[in-house]
């Protein structure tokens, strides 16, 4: 089934400016979205540690991580629990990627509420270029899961818009000096 794409919910939605947050990592250290303003980042929000399609989704991240590195995004999870059960679920599974505790599911209902499906029925994924403006969102029942080759495609697609923002500045300067 392919992900349930909506445009506007009442959430953050694609186009709008990422609202930061400030969650615990599987390693019960801070992680600030601001701080990753830098890159392009993925949220990967997952029901829940030690479930069949979970598992697979954060394995399939881990087994093609070399493809996710050359985008030079930062790939985080983002799901329910506390960052000690991350930390054993990602060190069990040799995850790559930063785990993010949000056990309260604040910032999962702000970026990965579908405007018809409750979010313990979903999974998410949300792609936020580097100048912090939201992407693309692809929310899709929790028994799917996204495949590793279209979040790829999602990542380098905000790495264009960025490409083309900066190329547009450019070429408005040298228009301008030619201008003068």
């Amino acid at each position: 089934m392919p992900p349930i794409r909506e445009e506007k919910s009442g959430y953050a939605a694609i186009g709008d400016a990422a609202p930061d947050f400030l969650l615990k990592t599987d390693n019960d250290k801070d992680w600030r979205l601001s701080d990753h303003n830098d890159s392009v980042t993925v949220l990967l929000f997952y029901p829940q540690n030690e479930t069949l399609v979970c598992t697979r989704q954060l394995c399939s991240v881990r087994d093609n991580w070399e493809q996710y590195l050359e985008t030079k995004a930062t790939v985080v999870g983002v799901s329910p629990g506390t960052p000690d059960g991350h930390r054993k679920f990602s060190e069990r599974l040799h995850l790559p990627i930063t785990l993010l505790a949000d056990p309260d599911r604040v910032v999962t209902r702000l970026y990965a509420k579908h405007w018809l499906y409750p979010i313990s029925l979903t999974r998410a994924v949300t792609v936020i270029d580097s100048n912090g403006i939201i992407r693309n969102r692809d929310i899709m029942l929790r028994a799917f899961r996204p495949s590793d080759a279209h979040l790829i495609a999602d990542i380098y697609a905000a790495r264009g818009d960025e490409l083309h923002q900066t190329y547009d500045a450019l070429r408005s300067r040298a228009e301008d000096a030619i201008r003068k």
